[in-house]
């Protein structure tokens, strides 16, 4: 099966958002994963913030975020004064197109940095593809299908972070990529992540 993934330039700044710093967490191996990347990864203090909050793996989370930072696998950056008027654009007015503070902040220092922002959740994708088309955006599975990625962790380990990120992270799959996770994980697991389409989780057998 062919695979596809948005992170086709290797000296983009890659930067993550809440649900993406959560997913590349729960699946294990997210030390290996940004690692194995050619990209450097960096994360908003937003986030940190917003997990530290008790938000989904509240202080868990968090905390292994830090270590990551600690480690230098990836670089905590300030919004930043460029920054903040979109992500006060990105905030400020009725729900159906504001953000929560940290895909917000992402999506604002991607803009004012000319980086990739790592945004899972369809609102958010909606919105940067209706106000800011010039926005380069990727998401975790185009993290995790990146040949790097798979050639750092192998098929077993691959499987069971994708697994865990589906399960732990509730992680968001876009539509191009479901054939490719239900045939690494396989329609059984599938049948079991909440996060996943009916029509996904729905068996052949």
């Amino acid at each position: 099966m062919g695979l596809s993934t948005a992170l086709t330039d290797p000296a983009a700044r890659l930067v993550a958002d809440t649900s993406t710093v959560i997913n590349l967490i729960s699946t294990g191996s997210a030390g290996d994963i940004i690692a194995a990347l050619p990209n450097r990864v960096a994360v908003v203090d937003v986030v940190p913030a917003e997990l530290e909050s008790g938000r989904l793996h509240g202080r868990e989370a968090c905390d292994r975020l830090k270590e990551l930072a600690s480690s230098g696998v990836l670089d905590i950056v300030e919004l930043g004064d460029d920054a903040l008027p979109h992500f006060e654009d990105l905030v400020v007015g009725p729900a159906v197109s504001t953000l929560d503070d940290g895909e917000a902040a992402t999506i604002a220092y991607a803009l004012a940095h000319a980086t990739t922002a790592l945004i899972d959740e369809r609102k958010a994708t909606r919105i940067c593809r209706e106000r800011f088309p010039q926005l380069r955006l990727a998401t975790t599975i185009d993290v995790l299908i990146h040949d790097r990625v798979r050639e750092r962790l192998g098929h077993a380990l691959l499987m069971d972070a994708v697994y865990r990120a589906l399960q732990d992270g509730k992680m968001s799959v876009l539509s191009h990529h479901l054939p490719w996770v239900v045939s690494l994980i396989g329609e059984e697991r599938a049948a079991h992540c909440p996060s996943l389409p009916q029509r996904a989780r729905t068996r052949t057998t």
